[in-house]
Formats: structure tokens, sequence, C-alpha cells
């Protein structure tokens, strides 16, 4: 029996790539906004989901660095949002996040390709959830 408690790691690096395992909407271990957007939450509040999302994963960013300075660019940044059928507003949800990038580390370095997918469902029913691949410096 395995004692590992998770099947995957918050970061991976490749090389200077660093792929980060999606994070959700979660803050002090709660998720802060559950459900579907365009159903049970308005697009402003999964603005505000993605945008908790994007503080995940610079937090564990940072945690993995110890400093978010060695962060050369933002690569790509994949969001899926938990949607009723036919929400067409995906994109809408995660400028919050991507606004969030630009705001952080300037237009030089979080200016990044994104990807914004409407699903069915997510762990533990979050309304959003998002990841990312960062490319950082030899430094």
């Amino acid at each position: 029996m395995s004692t590992n408690k998770s099947a995957f790691i918050p970061v991976r690096q490749v090389g200077q790539l660093l792929f980060l395992s999606g994070q959700t909407c979660r803050k002090d271990g709660k998720l802060l906004f559950t459900g579907k957007v365009g159903k049970d939450l308005t697009t402003a509040e999964g603005e505000k989901a993605a945008e908790q999302c994007m503080k995940n994963l610079i937090e564990q960013l940072e945690l993995y660095l110890g400093t978010l300075d060695k962060v050369k660019n933002i690569v790509k940044v994949n969001g899926f949002v938990q949607t009723k059928e036919y929400f067409t507003e995906q994109g809408v949800v995660m400028n919050a996040a991507s606004r969030l990038l630009l705001k952080t580390f300037g237009k030089e370095r979080g200016q990044h390709a994104r990807s914004a997918i409407g699903v069915e469902s997510l762990p533990g029913n979050s309304a959003v959830e998002i990841e990312m691949i960062v490319e950082i410096s030899h430094k």
C-alpha cells in the first residue's frame, strides 16, 4: 500500500519550464465560489473565482521558486469554467486571471497564451480551475 497521500504534485519542472497543477478558488481551505457560472453564479462572481485561482497559482509558484523574480515568462494559462449549457462568457471570466498576471509580472513577463474552456463539473463543485505553464530564468 502506498503512503503517498496524493498522486500529483503542485509544480513539475522540466528544464526551464514549470507546469503548475490546476488550482481551484480556495482560500484558507474553503472554496469561495461553487456551482455553475451563468446559473448559480454571475459572470462577475466567476471572475472573482478566477482571480482567486490565479492568486493560488502565484502562491504555489512563489513557494516553489522562493521568489517571483525567477519568473521569465508566463507561457500558457488553461482555464476551466464550470458553466450552464450554452454559456459563452468563459473568456470574460478568465480575463480576471489574466489581468492579475499582467499586474503581478508586467506586460513583458506576464502576457501569455490562454484557453478558456466551459466544463460540466469541477472538483468539489468549484466554479473555476486554472493551470499554468511558466518559464523560469537560469538565475
